[in-house]
């Protein structure tokens, strides 16, 4: 409004001094580049001209910067109003981040405690692995004292071949043990009267019958007599075995191994001491007694089986 009213006042006042009049030859011409024969009051005018003048361009130079100004107020207004958005924006992604960042943080806790779980289980697994690997140096121990034991009262070999020359003259008899008790049950008295060598003869020919509580009784009765006990045990343990009752079965062939541990019936006496072993749920040492097997008789029938044994475990 000030550009408007400053405008009309210098229109006006341009009126009022077109309207006076001119001297003679332009003398007094106040619109002449360079006026001259100017009155006092001409030249006063002039001058507020020339002042009025300068008012106008100056206030247009202001209202101009004014309106820079404002232009330059609505670009940083602007330039707010993004910021802000922007700000906004940042606050917004950055509460995301920190929940990301609280559920990484606990699934890094949950994933700390789980390992630190595996590691002590492992620990724990690994003492008893230790444990059992004590064990079973302890049982090889014991074992290599009954095998390098040696006892004078033994089965040579040449005696247990004589034993078990007719082993196959003889057809599998098993339900008849059983009712011909009562009519072939020798007592003792009747023992007493054989020799001890005509007692093991028997005996074995009841075992090659599958005869086997008189097999056992006969057997039992050279063990009293001390009659080449280590034979007479592992017989009778092989009875045991045969007739699946194996914790018996391995005491007999404990006893015979600790009174003659180079009977040429030991890779058979280990095997189903190992056998027996399993069949007892007493893995760890069957497992040790089947590779005593191996290393002991590498090259024997029972080596073989013994690899297989230990195969299915």
């Amino acid at each position: 409004m000030n550009k408007i009213l400053l405008a009309t006042l210098y229109v006006a006042i341009n009126s009022v001094l077109l309207n006076a009049e001119p001297s003679a030859f332009g003398a007094g011409n106040l619109d002449n580049p360079n006026p001259y024969g100017l009155t006092s009051s001409e030249k006063t005018v002039l001058e507020n001209k020339k002042a009025l003048k300068n008012v106008v361009v100056h206030s247009n130079n202001q209202a101009n910067k004014v309106d820079s100004l404002r232009e330059r107020i609505d670009g940083l207004q602007s330039i707010i109003e993004s910021l802000s958005r922007k700000s906004q924006e940042n606050k917004i992604a950055l509460a995301e981040l920190e929940n990301k960042n609280s559920e990484d943080l606990k699934n890094s806790d949950e994933y700390e405690k789980r390992l630190g779980q595996a590691v002590e289980l492992n620990t724990k697994l690994s003492e008893v692995n230790a444990q059992l690997i004590a064990k079973n140096i302890l049982v090889i121990e014991e074992l290599s004292k009954l095998i390098n034991s040696i006892n004078t009262t033994y089965v040579s070999k040449e005696e247990f071949n004589n034993l078990v020359n007719d082993v196959n003259e003889f057809k599998t008899l098993v339900a008849k043990e059983l009712k011909s008790t009562s009519s072939t049950q020798v007592d003792k008295s009747s023992l007493d009267t054989m020799n001890n060598a005509e007692i093991a003869t028997q005996a074995q020919a009841y075992y090659d019958k599958k005869y086997y509580t008189k097999g056992i009784e006969y057997y039992s009765h050279l063990i009293t007599k001390n009659y080449k006990p280590a034979n007479a045990h592992f017989m009778i343990g092989q009875m045991k075995f045969k007739r699946k009752n194996y914790a018996e079965a391995i005491s007999y062939y404990k006893k015979s191994a600790s009174l003659y541990s180079k009977a040429s019936y030991m890779s058979e006496l280990l095997l189903n001491t190992a056998i027996s072993m399993e069949k007892t749920n007493d893995i760890q040492n069957a497992k040790t007694f089947y590779n005593a097997v191996i290393a002991k008789f590498p090259i024997s029938s029972e080596a073989e089986e013994a690899k297989k044994y230990l195969l299915a475990l």
